[in-house]
This record gives C-alpha cells, structure tokens and sequence, in this order.
C-alpha cells in the first residue's frame, strides 16, 4: 500500500495523525509486577498494621450506616447540578454513572440522546466532555425494573429467539450480531423497534440489560458487538478508544478506484439540511470537524462497471465508509445519501439497496484471547454477487495490507 491519495489528505500528516493510523497492531498487555523499588513477597511497610487498627474504628462505623436503596438516591423531578472540581473533564455518560449508581447504560443514553439532559442549557452527546462550574439540567430518573424470569409474553419471546437467530459469536460476557439491513440499532422518531429495545428481553436477575458498544447504520448490514455485562462494556468500549478493535467491511462501488489500494484521510462535519443529515468534507478548524481515516483495497471486478471494495476505517465517524468512497467517486452502491452519479444505471437484477457489510470484527476479549466474529453477505448483496460472478471466497486484500 505504498502509493496514497494525496487529494483526499487535507495537510500533511501529523506525528499525532500517524499514530492514529496505526488501528490494527496489537496492544500487548503489560504483565503485572511488584511496584518500583519492591520486592515480590516482601513484608508490608513497617506501622502498616497500626495504621489499620486506627482506622478500623471509623471504617467499621461506614460499615454498619446502613446504605440507602439505589431508588432513593435518583431524582423524582427535574433538578440542577454543578459539575464540581473532582468532576471536571469528566464524560456526561460517565457523570450520570458515577452520581446515580445503578442506572442502566440504555437509560443513560436515552435521556441524553433525547435532550431531557442539559449541559448551560444546551443539548449535549454522551461522549462529551464536563467543566467545574458548568450546570447540569437532570431529568427525572429510573431504574429498569427486571423482569421475573419466565415472565416473558409471547411477543417477547419471539424477540427472543430472533435475537438468538441473529447471534454468530456469544459467551458469558460478550454477544456479536449479524443485524439485517434495514434494523436500526438504536431508536429514533417514530421507530418503535430497533436492537436496543430488543435486548429488553435479554435482563438479567438483577435488571441488567446487554449494553450497545458501537453503531452501525440503519441500512447497514452485519456484526454488531454487544456486551453483556457492565464488566465487558467498560472493556470493550476502551477497545474501541484506543483503536484496538479491527473492523473490516464490504462495499459494491462503480467504477474502478485507482489506485488498487489507498488511504482516504479528511475532515468530516455533519451537515443539517431541511429533511436530513449528512457527512460533508470538512477543513481542519471547521466548527464540529472530525478527522476521519479509511484504508480501501479492491478485491474483484466486474467489468469496468462496478467494483467490490474491501474497506478498513481506522477512525468511527458517523457515515464515514459512505462519505469517504463518495469523496473519491466512487459512492457505495444503493446508498440513498451519497449516491449522486448523474445518468448512472443500476445493472438489471441488483436491488437498489445499500451495498454495505460489516464484514468482521477482531477486538481483544475483555477476559483475556479475541474475539474475531465474521459476518455472511446479506441476500440483496448475495444476489448480487451471483449476477456479478463475484466470488465471496476470494482472498480479501485488506487483511494484509500495511497500517501507512
């Protein structure tokens, strides 16, 4: 992958932006050790018991308050915080979290995603980031009531066993869809069911429900990581931050991308228009401008018509596979966002859907080995592929290809 596009890099890379380029190369873990300048084994420092007696008092009087119940601790009605000095720089997610111990992460991504939470008085994301001093709207708050095992209705059951029928990787931490196009992953206006409102079938004894870690797009087809437990979810969305995790994904394109192989590198902003959102190349400054890295290779031809794609983002924007083939001429087949090539006809036989598959998905398992999940072509792209003489067996070029 030696040559690049260097249309699509919008100023010469930084030290910063090399090392972000860098999604796939594992990160080994640190084996654990004494601390600097112990010894494995040693005694405990001299006084170390009498400073426990002394506080023993105090610990056990802590421990014999009795706790209140989680319930009594959220609020009933709308109240104002302020973000206080040990809180500054901290995640709203991870504010709710820490303040209200024992609400859902679903919940937690629902009031804010809904604007009932207000940071000064202004919508905020989830992933955003508090300052000392700033005011906090709350709304009032619950926590999910868990169901009675073997309560579930019929409906329920039927969510159930299509959740099951969806599954190509589960353990006791970890659970990886294959999600059909079509299937929102989260809810939006007027959207009554979508991957997070079925795992409501899926609580525990205690009320703990499978926690979303990414997205994929409505249209989009393929793996959707789930953790099962808080334990996994706070290890498998670390992954996800630190680059970790591996993603590959398959895209029909028309045209032939030149070169074979490259890096589509930009800035992505959202642009809000009267009856929709998308992802507009953005310039480095631009207000809400993200960086966004792909890595493409081609893996087969048809003709000089269209082109299957294999595609590795190394950053997660929203839209970023589908705004950045579009930058380069090349918009994924059946996108209904992107797809703007005048006169251009879709061959006979292929369905005018979104060519786009989550593919695979490599992350490190947050108890230890990987997770390494891969999912089948959905039947509108299978389809296609047997019109087009595509063969999904074929040695995927990406998988080998150099990380700059």
């Amino acid at each position: 992958m030696s040559r690049r596009i260097k249309r699509t890099d919008p100023k010469p890379r930084s030290r910063d932006e090399r090392k972000e380029a860098r999604p796939f190369k594992a990160r080994s873990a640190q084996k654990a050790g004494p601390r600097p300048g112990g010894k494995a084994g040693s005694k405990p420092p001299r006084f170390a018991g009498e400073r426990a007696e002394r506080r023993a008092p105090k610990a056990a009087l802590e421990k014999s308050a009795p706790a209140k119940p989680v319930e009594e601790l959220l609020p009933t009605k709308v109240q104002t915080v302020t973000v206080t000095a040990d809180e500054n720089n901290m995640r709203v997610d991870r504010f709710l979290e820490a303040r209200f111990p024992g609400l859902s992460f679903s919940h937690i991504q629902r009031v804010v995603r809904k604007g009932e939470l207000r940071v000064d008085g202004k919508r905020v994301d989830s992933k955003d980031r508090l300052e000392e001093g700033q005011s906090v709207r709350i709304p009032p708050l619950k926590i999910d009531t868990p169901k009675a095992p073997g309560a579930l209705s019929e409906a329920a059951q039927k969510t159930l066993a299509a959740l099951k029928e969806m599954t190509i990787w589960e353990d006791d931490d970890v659970l990886v869809l294959n999600k059909p196009a079509g299937l929102a992953v989260q809810g939006g206006s007027g959207m009554t069911r979508h991957i997070d409102q079925m795992l409501e079938v899926m609580r525990d004894s205690k009320g703990q429900k499978p926690r979303l870690v990414h997205r994929i797009d409505r249209e989009t087809s393929g793996c959707l990581l789930i953790a099962k437990t808080r334990f996994a979810a706070s290890h498998l969305t670390g992954a996800f931050r630190s680059r970790s995790a591996r993603k590959v994904y398959w895209a029909l394109v028309p045209g032939l991308p030149k070169p074979k192989q490259g890096r589509i590198s930009t800035f992505l902003a959202k642009e809000e228009g009267e009856d929709d959102t998308i992802m507009r190349i953005a310039q480095h400054g631009d207000e809400g401008a993200s960086h966004a890295v792909t890595y493409y290779a081609v893996v087969e031809t048809a003709g000089n018509k269209l082109t299957w794609v294999s595609l590795k983002p190394v950053t997660g924007r929203t839209h970023q596979l589908r705004a950045h083939m579009e930058h380069i001429g090349h918009p994924i087949v059946g996108d209904p966002k992107y797809f703007n090539i005048e006169n251009w006809q879709l061959p006979g036989g292929l369905q005018n859907r979104l060519h786009l598959l989550a593919r695979r998905i490599v992350i490190p398992h947050p108890r230890g080995g990987v997770i390494d999940a891969t999912a089948p072509l959905p039947p509108h792209m299978q389809q296609s592929w047997n019109l087009l003489g595509l063969d999904a067996t074929r040695f995927d070029p990406i998988e080998n290809a150099p990380e700059e």
